[in-house]
């Protein structure tokens, strides 16, 4: 069996796909059901945060593996899998785990070097242990992922490379100030009561916001973190619960919003988030529609000549497109002749488009040559009038910070055009990251990945051998005592001291025997390549599959029943 691992992340898939490939809980659930129940997978676990979705199984077959484990991705995301596999990562063997040990030290993280991808995996494994989809690779991989991400931040500064989400998410909303100063004395509203809320809502209470409101779907859950805050030792903020309904009053109040649910539909529509800000400010919300409006400058002239003799109806045309009779909308659809007869009109003017002198005959021939054989070639004559100048309308101060940790999103996306409104969500965070400057302390973290993933490849391949190992000893240890029993009935006035001294001798040389291969095939087998000197070993001792399995399964039972809860 090998490791294998299917999935798409912010590096690999836009943020709208992310959106829509995302799983609730019960879809993770049903996921990894699916897929040890599907025939190539034994184990499986799925590690789904706001922005990844992975699915770890140990497959027999590659091949089958990653068609099986993306279709599977593909039924439960509900995005179809022609769209979703161009997204789509594979990770086999080493390169799956060292992938997985590289998401837990940060390194594949949005914000590089971020810590809270721990207790992301940390609940992915329990999830797996607790629908019995774990096995021992699953378990050892996932446990020793923890290990190393926590060896990651305590041997190295990786913490400096980069902040957790939340906080990252705070610094976009301060634009770029300190967000101590920019949270001071604010009112916070946080939506949702899980891992990533009870994040940001603590990182709130740090950066001193005066008061925080927590609104979830279970009002226990939002009692419960509101008490939390409150009797917390580090600040001194007002903390309290309201219920969901509460939330468009709430709205009003707020000056900070962070919302991270695991809602299917929006939380915050623009219209809910203009109804707030009109009721903070008591004006209405302009849409602004994007940051740069443009405006249009006037017209060219009516003509270039007199309308004499013009082949077009110059004022449906004027009327109809407020385009030039220049340009492509007043020409669109003329034949060739009528064509010509326009292009002859227009160069009886004094001047031509350029405000140059008037062309030559030559020039003249050229210019309708060159129009009739553009109208033929993409069926309309192109408009050839000055770029138009753009006006840069400045947004006012934001009245309202809203933080959208949540895939799929909570907050209607387009929030961001409404003045006096500052979003930001996953997407813009996409954006803003991946310029984020990477700390030196990211090398020296990714060695410890690169030497981590070799040790545990070692231990792996060492251990696939061993069962092999105690099979052998097993089948010696019944040798040693079949032919001392014989030795028993062919000597039978031996007594218990010289029998005694004779199978204290049998053991000592099969023991002998049996130790230098023993060790060194445990050596080879933990080298790259080393999986072959199990089957060398079976086949030179002629050793019964069945005994080596029943020891490898009683090993899988310890496993589990010496494994944490």
């Amino acid at each position: 069996m090998s490791l294998l691992v299917v999935g798409l992340s912010h590096r690999s898939a836009p943020v709208s796909v992310l959106e829509r490939a995302a799983l609730s809980a019960d879809a993770q659930v049903k996921l990894v059901q699916d897929t040890v129940a599907a025939e190539p997978a034994t184990e499986a676990a799925v590690l789904a945060t706001c922005n990844r979705i992975e699915l770890y199984a140990d497959v027999d077959k590659f091949h089958a593996g990653v068609a099986e484990l993306s279709t599977l991705l593909a039924q439960h995301s509900g995005v179809g899998l022609e769209e979703l596999t161009p997204y789509l990562y594979v990770h086999y063997e080493d390169r799956a785990v060292h992938h997985l040990f590289s998401v837990a030290c940060g390194l594949d993280s949005m914000v590089v070097g971020e810590g809270q991808i721990l207790g992301q995996i940390k609940d992915s494994l329990a999830r797996a242990q607790e629908l019995h989809t774990a096995g021992k690779l699953l378990n050892d991989l996932f446990q020793q992922s923890l290990r190393v991400g926590k060896r990651a931040h305590t041997e190295t500064g990786i913490d400096r490379a980069g902040q957790s989400l939340v906080t990252f998410g705070l610094e976009q909303l301060a634009a770029g100030g300190d967000v101590r100063e920019w949270a001071a004395g604010r009112r916070a509203l946080v939506i949702g009561a899980g891992s990533m809320s009870s994040l940001a809502a603590a990182t709130l209470a740090r950066a001193g916001v005066a008061e925080i409101v927590v609104a979830n779907r279970t009002f226990d859950r939002a009692e419960r973190l509101a008490q939390i805050l409150t009797e917390g030792d580090e600040t001194a903020v007002t903390a309290r619960a309201v219920r969901m309904d509460a939330v468009p009053g709430e709205l009003t109040r707020a000056d900070v919003v962070v919302s991270c649910t695991g809602a299917t539909g929006l939380v915050l529509t623009a219209e809910a988030v203009a109804q707030a800000v009109e009721g903070r400010t008591g004006e209405p919300v302009a849409d602004t529609g994007s940051t740069a409006v443009k405006f249009q400058p006037p017209l060219p002239p009516t003509s270039v000549g007199a309308e004499e003799n013009c082949p077009l109806d110059l004022a449906a045309v004027q009327g109809a497109t407020g385009f030039s009779v220049l340009g492509e909308a007043a020409v669109a659809g003329l034949d060739a002749a009528t064509l010509e007869q326009h292009a002859a009109w227009v160069d009886n003017g004094t001047v031509d488009r350029r405000g140059s002198a008037r062309r030559s005959p030559e020039a003249d021939a050229e210019l309708i040559t060159a129009l009739a054989a553009t109208a033929s070639t993409v069926g309309r004559i192109p408009e050839r009038r000055r770029p138009e100048p753009v006006a840069v309308i400045p947004r006012p101060a934001p009245a309202l910070f809203l933080l959208d940790l949540a895939m799929p999103r909570d907050i209607d996306a387009a929030v961001h055009r409404l003045a006096g409104v500052r979003l930001v969500d996953i997407e813009s965070l996409a954006e803003a990251s991946a310029d984020a400057p990477m700390a030196a302390d990211v090398d020296q973290v990714r060695r410890i990945v690169s030497d981590e993933v070799a040790a545990f490849g070692a231990a792996q391949r060492a251990a696939h051998i061993t069962p092999t190992v105690v099979a052998l000893r097993t089948m010696a240890a019944d040798v040693v005592a079949h032919e001392i029993a014989r030795l028993d009935g062919r000597l039978p006035g031996l007594d218990e001291r010289q029998r005694g001294e004779i199978r204290q001798a049998v053991h000592r040389v099969v023991d002998k025997l049996l130790h230098a291969p023993t060790v060194r095939v445990k050596q080879l087998a933990a080298e790259p390549g080393g999986a072959g000197y199990a089957d060398a070993l079976r086949t030179l001792f002629d050793l019964d599959p069945e005994t080596v399995a029943a020891v490898s399964r009683a090993e899988d039972s310890t496993d589990k029943k010496d494994r944490p809860a």
